[in-house]
């Protein structure tokens, strides 16, 4: 299995994530070596991290694998996705969560102005 590295820019935002050789393989850190070959700063990143829960069993890392447009935050050690709106908060499992919860029996859309569900018309 092979591991994978995200790029930041200043504002600690993902700009690229790139494969490449395994935590401690050659007995070096690789995420330091990454880093210091490109200039930026250089993290890990889990593929099997979602929602702070390892897709294999394993154990999570990094609260989500991370994405271009994705910001790392150094005081939870996560990968957190874009807000998707204004009103949403994050959770424990660094997913981001609408102020009220979605109803069940239909679909819906999320109105900001309103802050919230609105049933998608036709459905």
């Amino acid at each position: 299995m092979m591991a994978h590295y995200a790029f930041l820019d200043s504002n600690n935002v993902v700009t690229e994530v790139i494969p490449g050789k395994n935590e401690g393989e050659d007995g070096i850190d690789w995420e330091q070596w990454y880093g210091d070959f490109r200039g930026q700063v250089c993290k890990r990143t889990s593929y099997n991290t979602v929602g702070n829960v390892h897709l294999t069993g394993g154990i999570p890392f990094r609260g989500n694998c991370a994405g271009i447009g994705y910001t790392y935050r150094e005081d939870i050690d996560a990968f957190v996705p874009p807000q998707p709106y204004p009103s949403w908060v994050l959770d424990a499992n660094v997913t981001w969560q609408a102020p009220v919860a979605m109803p069940t029996d239909g679909m819906y859309s999320w109105d900001e102005a309103t802050t919230s569900w609105k049933q998608v018309a036709g459905v």
